[in-house]
């Protein structure tokens, strides 16, 4: 290791952990050797983005809970742990993290987590994983360690740096630790499936959100409705008595989310269409099944990049592939003014291009 200096922390500051500390002179290292660095833990989503090449920085080094208070419902976490290692931990207490992100066969890991910004079923009604970051602590493109976070610290650029971090797939700064709000486990839940037809579906769940139905998902796939109910034992038990239907395997939710469920074995490409609420049934070439009260559209399918892309558009909104190699341009591409946006940020927080290059878009 060569011997670059760390600044000293300002007061109330933690200083950095000697894992920290590797990661840190590993970025000064690419820094001073103009080298770029491929940010990964599991390495789990690399079906994610472009092909990314570069010395892996590999954040496992850095791994374990940190502060953990249940009462004050936050838990701090470095960003090499696994995320089931998390759950464990949340799970003695009865608490969890709503966002439900997926683990991807328990290799997922926290930083992982927070770069792709994936979350499960419970999306629409609890808020997505950068609704849940409070802080973060962030290497730099500069090779600094910064803290992000808490009510008003915010960078030089007057960015709330924490929630950028979600979904920016490493290519901002390397994540060592990130604060989450966490919440009490709900006490009471009911899994049913109602034979419908997609139309039918998405006008009853329409019907549905107006009402105060304790929905935290539904999922419409091989003509049946499926809905989860979750909350207190009168407000489920009542929910689920004027919904009728039949009961339904509570794994089920975890294998949508995991991405286990039959529908996802079909060897074409996997798409994700991310659309307005209650966007009718497209004419989508392949098949699909609806996710997130029908906001959510994952869709297996031959069909060009363009043309599934064009689609999404035309309707207000975006798609993504999720098979690797598919195309050069996984995610949507930016609108011109988005990535004058995309390049000033990164231009800001790593201006030599270090870390995860192209990984979302060529230009970046």
């Amino acid at each position: 290791m060569s011997a670059h200096h760390t600044h000293s922390p300002r007061p109330g500051e933690r200083a950095a952990s000697v894992s920290e500390q590797q990661l840190q002179e590993q970025v000064l290292d690419a820094l001073h050797g103009n080298t770029s660095l491929a940010i990964q833990g599991a390495n789990s989503k690399a079906f994610l983005g472009r092909p990314v090449t570069g010395q892996v920085l590999d954040t496992r080094v850095h791994s374990g809970i940190v502060n953990y208070d249940p009462t004050e419902l936050v838990v701090t976490v470095r960003s090499g742990t696994p995320l089931v290692e998390l759950f464990a931990a949340l799970e003695e207490q009865g608490q969890t993290l709503t966002c439900e992100p997926p683990t991807f066969n328990g290799q997922a890991t926290v930083g992982g987590m927070v770069a792709a910004g994936l979350s499960g079923p419970r999306r629409p009604w609890s808020g997505a994983v950068r609704d849940l970051v409070l802080g973060t602590r962030v290497i730099t493109g500069h090779g600094k360690l910064l803290r992000f976070g808490g009510e008003v610290m915010k960078n030089v650029a007057g960015y709330d740096l924490s929630r950028l971090m979600a979904g920016s797939f490493g290519q901002l700064g390397v994540l060592t630790e990130v604060s989450m709000k966490v919440l009490p486990k709900p006490v009471c839940s009911r899994h049913l499936r109602l034979q419908l037809p997609v139309e039918k579906a998405l006008q009853k769940l329409a019907e549905w959100g107006q009402q105060p139905i304790p929905i935290t998902a539904a999922c419409h796939i091989d003509g049946h409705l499926c809905l989860r109910l979750e909350g207190g034992i009168g407000s489920v038990r009542s929910a689920a008595d004027r919904i009728g239907g039949e009961e339904l395997n509570a794994d089920f939710w975890e294998q949508l989310n995991e991405q286990q469920l039959a529908f996802f074995q079909d060897p074409r490409p996997l798409w994700r269409l991310s659309l307005p609420p209650l966007t009718p049934e497209l004419e989508l070439p392949g098949t699909s099944v609806l996710d997130w009260a029908g906001s959510q559209r994952w869709l297996k399918s031959d069909a060009a990049a363009e043309e599934i892309q064009a689609l999404a558009i035309r309707h207000g909104g975006h798609a993504t592939c999720y098979s690797a190699n598919v195309t050069d341009s996984p995610f949507q591409p930016l609108a011109p003014l988005l990535e004058r946006y995309h390049r000033q940020l990164k231009a800001q927080l790593d201006p030599q291009g270090l870390f995860n290059p192209g990984r979302q878009y060529s230009a970046l």
